[in-house]
C-alpha cells in the first residue's frame, strides 16, 4: 500500500502502528511486603555477585583504609587525569577540578564516586547527580570506585526503593559493575561503552545518609 504523500503521512503510519498494537495486559499484583530474597551474609552475596560481573569489593573500616588500597593499585597509579568526588580518598586533577563543561572531562581515566545505596542481590549501587560535577562522570572514565557506606547495603532492590525518592533527583540509577555486553556471540565484553573497571569501596565509618529501612 502507497502512504499519502502529504503532511498527514506520519499521522497515517503512526495510525496503522496503533491499529497493530497488541492487547494491553494488566500489570501484575505485588504480593504485600513479600517474602523477598535475603541473604545470610549480604556483604559476601554484594561481594560474590560484583565479582561476577566484572568489579570487586574492598570491606574498609575507613576512608583511610580505602585510600591505603585506591594507592596500592596500578590503574589510578597511572591514570594522568583523575577525579575524586570524595574530599578524602584520592585527588582531582587541575583541569578535571577547573571543568565547567562536561565535555572538558572526556580524559578522565580514574573517577572515585560517591554511592547511596548496595544491593546484595545484583551488586548494585543507587548513584544520584548530588555529589557531582557532571553526571557524564558516571559513563565516561575510563576507570571508577564508588565509596559506599557499609550501614546501607540491603538485601533485595524491593528494600532498595523503600529507601530511596524517585524523581527527587535530575540524575539517579543504579549502577552494577563496569560497563559490559553479551549481544555479540553471547560472550562478555568488558568495558563496551563506559568503564572498564569498578571497584566499590563499602566503608564502616562512613555516615549512612538515607531513610532508615522499612521492617
Amino acid at each position: 500500500m502507497s502512504i499519502p504523500a502529504s503532511r498527514n503521512s506520519r499521522e497515517f503510519i503512526l495510525n496503522r502502528i496503533r491499529k497493530a498494537l497488541p492487547q494491553s495486559a494488566p500489570l501484575p499484583e505485588v504480593l504485600g511486603n513479600g517474602p523477598w530474597q535475603t541473604f545470610p551474609d549480604p556483604v559476601a552475596r554484594f561481594a560474590e555477585v560484583l565479582a561476577t560481573v566484572g568489579g570487586q569489593m574492598v570491606a574498609c573500616q575507613n576512608l583511610a583504609e580505602a585510600q591505603q588500597h585506591l594507592q596500592s593499585m596500578p590503574l589510578w597509579n597511572t591514570a594522568q587525569v583523575r577525579y575524586s568526588a570524595v574530599p578524602e580518598l584520592g585527588e582531582t586533577s587541575p583541569a578535571t577540578a577547573a571543568a565547567n563543561d562536561p565535555h572538558q572531562l572526556e580524559n578522565v581515566e580514574f573517577a572515585v564516586l560517591r554511592g547511596h545505596l548496595a544491593v546484595a542481590e545484583n551488586a548494585a549501587v543507587w548513584v544520584t547527580d548530588e555529589t557531582l560535577l557532571h553526571r557524564v562522570l558516571y559513563f565516561i572514565p575510563q576507570h571508577m570506585a564508588l565509596v559506599v557506606p557499609a550501614a546501607s547495603i540491603v538485601h533485595n532492590m524491593h528494600q532498595a526503593y523503600s529507601r530511596i525518592t524517585v524523581g527527587q533527583h535530575r540524575y539517579a540509577g543504579f549502577l552494577s559493575g563496569p560497563s559490559k555486553t553479551a549481544d555479540i556471540e553471547q560472550s562478555l565484553v568488558i568495558g563496551a561503552h563506559g568503564a572498564r573497571s569498578l571497584t566499590v569501596y563499602l566503608v564502616a565509618d562512613l555516615p549512612d545518609l538515607l531513610p532508615s529501612r522499612t521492617p
